[in-house]
């Protein structure tokens, strides 16, 4: 055995044991994210305004999960699209596959056990001008498959997020919070939605570390 091949071999198990080398399970992620330099000029565009009042909020007024035009309603279309060898029945529900979580790291094999997460929340955004909108507005937003507003992430965790702005939560993975301004910026712009002090310089702060 050659030095070098017996050096390599020796290095192997601390390489494990460190994670180096070692893949991250990667699925797909939402169309539509800016990278961090159009997202920070981006940001800088945003209107600035106090967060708007919860009253006359409801789901419902964000009808969601409706069928597009292949039968599938959006729910299952992210899990499609944000899934590993995805299987589905004549239903569409999946039957088979995998799905990682960039928000906390965690790969799961039930469809059960994962969310879609509405990147900035129905709530959120209802506060942030959405109260505003036509009810046809709302469910394009709800249902967005174009932009980096929906994706599939572990049940709990997106449970753990409610309604919450980026100054009050943010992914477990602190390698997530990069990406993750990206998103909740590039749809805040999409839609024109205002951005509070508070949320606007956590953001900053997220896309400073990119």
């Amino acid at each position: 055995m050659t030095g070098t091949l017996r050096a390599t071999l020796t290095a192997l198990p601390l390489a494990v044991a460190l994670g180096l080398g070692l893949a991250t399970p990667a699925g797909a992620e939402p169309p539509g994210i800016p990278d961090p330099a159009t997202a920070k000029a981006a940001l800088a565009e945003l209107v600035v305004a106090p967060e708007g009042s919860m009253d006359g909020y409801d789901r419902d007024k964000f009808p969601h999960w409706i069928e597009g035009s292949d039968g599938c309603n959006t729910r299952e279309s992210v899990l499609k699209r944000d899934g590993d060898g995805v299987e589905v029945g004549s239903d569409c529900y999946p039957t088979s596959g995998s799905w990682y979580s960039p928000y906390d790291g965690e790969t799961w094999t039930q469809p059960s056990d994962v969310d879609i997460d509405h990147v900035v929340p129905l709530a959120a955004a209802w506060r942030s001008g959405a109260s505003e909108w036509t009810q046809e507005q709302r469910e394009r937003f709800a249902n967005d498959l174009d932009g980096p507003q929906l994706i599939a992430v572990t049940d709990n965790v997106n449970q753990s997020k409610g309604d919450q702005t980026p100054d009050e939560w943010m992914p477990p993975r602190a390698e997530y919070h990069c990406t993750y301004a990206s998103m909740w910026v590039g749809v805040k712009d999409k839609y024109q939605l205002t951005v509070t002090e508070a949320e606007k310089a956590a953001l900053q702060e997220a896309l400073d570390g990119c």
